[in-house]
């Protein structure tokens, strides 16, 4: 009904030239998780989870994390189980078929094309302000695009293409790098933890669920959850780094569910603290809360350094988030469903340069030119997507494959995918009608792609699985 699927044996075996090094151990595994996981979400979107739902974005990151989990108890399951990359597009290629891990796959390219592209723009306003700040003016054409009445967003190319470098230098330098970057963000949480705690005062938690639990659209916890859930996934790239791990069976359990367990953690220390130190009202919409809370409070300095943190630290999503792109059109293009010339790796670093390279370069372009703020929540759709396969897959497989070796087991699996389906769903409805109408668009173009190109292409079409039409 969805294509043929792969088989477990033939998952992981490749043609010469087309497999990744494994130079990747558990610490660069945590970082990268969360090194995409805490970015621009916890920094910016405690205010419009705040706007939204009230003292009750706390809950919101709360079932966020919830959801979260039980996707990346799967995640940690199937990524043991098929120890190659592509995360849930190799996933879905195998429990359920090709059709469905092509929109899968699809779907994870908007997922992180548009969150790097987001983030290389925010990063660029962090970095013009501190510029500005010190008295030096830059041209205005020269830092936003044609929406903004300028030619292009020259830094927010300029990270994204330098992310790139790094990437195509290699995926154990590039890890490493992130690792530093990670310390960086969490400790400038610690110091934002540690200023605000203390005038933590428990009239603001009241009325804790002004706007309602359920979904408007525009307000309750719900619709907080629906935007919040940007700020939590990322741990999903880890799952794409599984042919590059050194050791599969202990490094991606750990790396996947540590990294979820941490952030989650994180995220709801943060939350809290700042709805408890100020009124919602003063962070709603606020494009930095945790800055105006430290400004607030008089707390320049520590407000400062966390301005500062994002500056230096923030470039690790994109690394993230561009290194999850770059896999999961390796592997697309591996299977033949998108050109096989991309799938080529360096013989010196055993990274895919050349698939590196269309997606720096992609993504530097959308983030110099195109506004995204109406979009950013496409990013989420895809996500959701990605993890509804996902839990789906856990099931599957084991009603369809129980005796194959997995190196970790999740517990209770047909609750956990099933919480997992059934929650990303009721966020997904949560999203806005126009998000998901662009996201059914973005699909049927990728459709179009798949009967034009990737079907009469792909290696089950040359194995005679299916009519080349």
């Amino acid at each position: 009904m969805f294509g043929p699927t792969k088989s477990l044996d033939t998952a992981a075996h490749h043609h010469a030239g087309q497999s990744l090094a494994k130079t990747l151990s558990w610490p660069h595994l945590i970082a990268l998780g969360v090194g995409a996981i805490v970015g621009t979400g916890i920094y910016t979107l405690v205010g419009v989870g705040a706007e939204r739902a009230g003292p009750a974005v706390i809950l919101a990151f709360l079932i966020c994390g919830i959801v979260c989990a039980c996707a990346a108890l799967a995640y940690a399951e199937l990524a043991t189980m098929i120890p190659t990359a592509g995360s849930a597009y190799t996933f879905s290629y195998v429990a359920i078929g090709e059709g469905i891990a092509w929109v899968v796959g699809w779907s994870l390219i908007l997922e992180y094309s548009l969150a790097c592209s987001t983030v290389a723009v925010g990063w660029s306003g962090y970095l013009v302000g501190w510029i500005e700040s010190a008295g030096v003016h830059l041209p205005h054409a020269l830092l936003v695009g044609p929406h903004g009445g300028g030619i292009v967003n020259l830094p927010a190319v300029l990270v994204a293409l330098a992310v790139m470098g790094m990437l195509i230098a290699g995926t154990r330098e590039s890890a490493t790098l992130n690792i530093v970057l990670v310390l960086i963000k969490l400790a400038a949480l610690a110091i934002f933890v540690t200023f605000a705690a203390p005038h933590f005062n428990t009239a603001n938690l009241h009325p804790f669920m002004p706007y309602g639990f359920g979904s408007d659209g525009k307000h309750g916890v719900m619709a907080a959850a629906a935007i919040v859930f940007f700020a939590f996934y990322g741990f999903d790239t880890v799952a794409t780094s599984a042919e590059e791990t050194k050791n599969p069976k202990r490094d991606l359990t750990i790396g996947i569910v540590g990294s979820m367990i941490l952030c989650t953690l994180i995220y709801i220390a943060v939350a809290f603290t700042a709805i408890g130190a100020l009124p919602f009202t003063a962070l709603a919409n606020s494009p930095e809360p945790l800055a105006l809370v430290l400004r607030t409070l008089g707390q320049p300095l520590a407000a400062h350094l966390i301005a500062l943190a994002a500056i230096l630290a923030l470039p690790s999503v994109i690394l993230v988030m561009m290194y999850g792109q770059s896999r999961v059109f390796f592997v697309m293009a591996r299977d033949g469903l998108l050109p096989r010339g991309l799938a080529k790796v360096s013989k010196r670093t055993g990274a895919p340069t050349r698939i590196t390279l269309l997606t720096g370069i992609s993504i530097a372009v959308v983030a110099g030119i195109f506004r995204l703020d109406e979009i950013a929540e496409l990013a989420n759709a895809g996500t959701l997507v990605a993890f509804i396969s996902v839990g789906a897959c856990l099931m599957v497989l084991r009603r369809r494959a129980p005796g194959a070796e997995r190196l970790f087991r999740a517990p209770m699996p047909y609750l956990v995918g099933t919480l997992a389906i059934l929650g990303c769903l009721y966020l997904m409805v949560s999203l806005p009608p126009l998000t998901l109408v662009r996201f059914i668009l973005w699909n049927a173009a990728g459709l179009l792609i798949y009967f034009g190109y990737g079907r009469r292409h792909s290696d089950a079409a040359k194995s005679g699985a299916i009519p080349r039409g």
